[in-house]
Parts: structure tokens; sequence; C-alpha cells
């Protein structure tokens, strides 16, 4: 006996789209979406309305004028009289930097800090334990005001290296730490230096082929290559060798003292630093207690059979328990990320010119352009958002466990 509880699509009614289980959930999709459409509508006019009513109106042409500011930190050409828009992108290339930067140490310590608070020994265990419940319950802002005072209150001053006795020197001659940030060389970009840059990155990709064809050898035939040795000699032998070949085209500008600072060199300000820092260790601590999830995750009897086959403890965690530890690792990264880079909006608490402070800050107060900079501001944060989730949910579904 056949029961029909939906009548044929032949005999469509319009009361089906409420009574019909086939059609009733995308009314009531439709339905939200219009009430949606139409709030949007009503603020957005009310808005129009009450801007109308002051004399105002939405416009974006101060993007155009003289920013009349100057960036400490910056990665392209900028002085006070480039336009605001110019200043914005500064503000988003500093944005980029330090959540790209972050969340590379975050990742580094938080799975260093995850494996280590699951190890035998007690005493690592519970300094790994004591670093993750102290850094996840104190506010990010706090850690970040707390590293920029201690580096601007411990680090020598520049004119501490003046003299010939002086009260601080550099580093190997070349890196200067001061309480205004970090003095580093900066590279030289002679001809043929070019060809160095690609022979270096396909040595990277060199690096990453390699292992994977290791692993995937070591998974079809069990014979094991050796990782480290190969690994390093991909990274750095292609590369110098081709350096020597083009006679040297990539040099260093060292930095010098040079007045009341240094000269040359790359400077990495101090509120950088303490920015990268705090965020790093900060969001680690919560990257720390994934990992550790994810590692508890995998059957204690996938290590004893890996044991029992006479793999090292490293070999087992790399080629047993990570990588299907991933799968529970992999969706919470992805918050911690997004954590990170809206994270990074804290910069202003010490001067660093990201995004918020440049646009959302020193433009808007000069302009009085609240609205279109806070539009702007919700857009970049949102496309930033979005593309962070869309590259590491692409990860993720690589390593999600295939099912036949």
């Amino acid at each position: 006996m056949t029961i029909v509880t939906d009548p044929p699509r032949g005999s469509f009614r319009l009361s089906m789209l409420i009574n019909d289980t086939r059609y009733r959930s995308m009314t009531f999709q439709a339905i939200a979406l219009l009430a949606l459409i139409v709030a949007i509508a009503y603020l957005a006019n009310n808005l129009l309305t009450n801007l109308a009513a002051q004399g105002l109106n939405i416009s974006y042409g101060f993007l155009g004028d003289p920013a009349g500011y100057d960036i400490n930190q910056r990665l392209i050409e900028y002085d006070s009289q480039s336009s605001n828009a110019r200043a914005a992108v500064v503000g988003i290339l500093n944005t980029l930097l330090v959540a790209f930067l972050a969340c590379i140490m975050a990742t580094v310590f938080g799975v260093i800090a995850g494996v280590l608070r699951l190890s035998n020994n007690w005493l690592v265990a519970k300094l790994m334990s004591f670093y993750v419940e102290i850094f996840r319950n104190i506010p990010v802002l706090i850690w970040i005001i707390i590293i920029f005072t201690i580096m601007t209150a411990v680090m020598p001053a520049p004119r501490a290296f003046r003299g010939d006795e002086p009260e601080a020197t550099m580093l190997l001659g070349a890196f200067a730490f001061t309480n205004r940030g970090i003095y580093i060389p900066a590279p030289i970009w002679g001809a043929g230096s070019m060809v160095v840059v690609a022979t270096f990155i396909a040595s990277i990709v060199g690096v990453f082929a390699y292992r994977r064809y290791a692993t995937n050898l070591l998974y079809e035939t069990g014979r094991l290559l050796p990782m480290g040795w190969p690994s390093l000699a991909i990274f750095f032998v292609p590369t110098i060798v081709m350096f020597f070949i083009m006679e040297r085209p990539v040099s260093l500008d060292m930095p010098v003292l040079g007045g009341f600072n240094f000269q040359g060199g790359i400077q990495i300000g101090a509120p950088l630093i303490a920015l990268w820092f705090a965020l790093s260790i900060y969001t680690g601590a919560f990257i720390a207690e994934n990992v550790r999830a994810g590692i508890q995750a995998v059957s204690k009897g996938q290590t004893e059979a890996a044991s029992a086959l006479g793999l090292r403890p490293g070999r087992v965690m790399n080629l047993v328990v990570l990588p299907q530890a991933l799968r529970v690792i992999i969706p919470p990264l992805i918050s911690q990320y997004l954590n990170i880079t809206k994270n990074s909006s804290l910069a202003i608490a010490v001067g660093y010119a990201d995004i918020t402070a440049t646009l959302g800050g020193i433009t808007l107060n000069q302009t009085g352009r609240a609205i279109e900079c806070v539009l702007l501001l919700m857009l970049f944060y949102l496309v930033i958002s979005l593309s962070i989730s869309a590259i590491m949910n692409v990860y993720n579904k690589t390593v999600t466990l295939k099912e036949r």
C-alpha cells in the first residue's frame, strides 16, 4: 500500500506554498529574504533622509584629498601630501602584514604548546598548561600594552650605541635592538636578482614536493626516505649556487647610527613588534587547545599500533597522529585566524597605523565622513574574513576523510 503525503506536481495550487512540504521551506526563505530587503531599504532611506535634512550626503570624494598626516610604518611610498585613499592603502597593507606574521607565529606557538602539553614530562606539561591558562584568560589588549611598555622601557635608546665604549652594541654588527624598534639589513636588488628570487621560490616548492613524494612512497611501499637533510639541501643549495652564478646580485644595506637614529636598513617599529607578539602568544594559547583536542581525538590504538611497527615517537606524531588530528584542528583554526585579523584593530592602542587607525581614525576625524569611513572599514574586514575562510576551507577539504 502506497501512502502519498503530497499531491502530484501537476496539480499545483497556491495553498501548497504553505501546506506542501516540498515548497514550504522555500516559501519561508523567500519571506525572510523579502523582510530583510525591506528592513535594509527602510534603514537606508531613513539614513539618506536624515542626512538630507542636515544638508549632508554620502560622498567618497574625500579619498582624493591630501591626507595631511605622516605614517611611520609603511610598505609603500607615502607622505603627508598623499591622498586619503593612499593612506587607507598603507593602513590595509599594515593590517595584512601584522595579520600574516601573527598567523604564522601563533600557529608555531600553538602547535608546539599543544603537543608539549601532552608530554609525559610533568614539568613541561604543567608549564604549557600555565602558558595556556595565563594567556587565554587575560585580554589581548593588556598583552599588547604590556609588551609595548616592556620593550620601550627595557630596550636601549639609539644614543646608547654611540661612542667608543657604547652601552649597547649591534648583534653581529647588523641587527640593532632599540626602544624604537629593531633595525635589520635591507636587501639591495641588483641585475639578475629576480633569477635568484625565482630559484628560492622554486626551492620552497621543491621541498614540499619532495616531502610529499617521500610520504606517498612510505605509504605505498613502506620505504622510508630521509626528510631532514634532503629538505635543507633543496632549500639552500640551488639558491646559493644561483647566487654565485649570477655574480652575487643581492647585497645588503646595513643600518648605521647617524644623528639621533639609525639610518639605512629596515626598521621594524616597536608598535608592530608589540602587536605582532601579543597577537601571536595570545592566539597561540587558543590554537594550543585546538591542537591538544585534535591529538586526543585520535584513537590511542593508532599510536600503539604505529609504535608496535617500530616507528619512533616523532614519526608516529608526524605520519599517524597529526594527519588525522588535522581534521579536528583546522575548523577551529580558521576562527582563530579570523580573530587575529579582527583583533589587529587594537593596533591604535600602541600607535600602529593599521586600517582602523588611518581610515577609521585620523581620516574619519579630519574629514567628518564617519558613515563612509565605517562602511569602507566594514567592507574591508568582511572581504578579508571571507577570503581567509575560503582559503582555509579549501585546505580543510584536502585533509578531510575521503569516504568511498
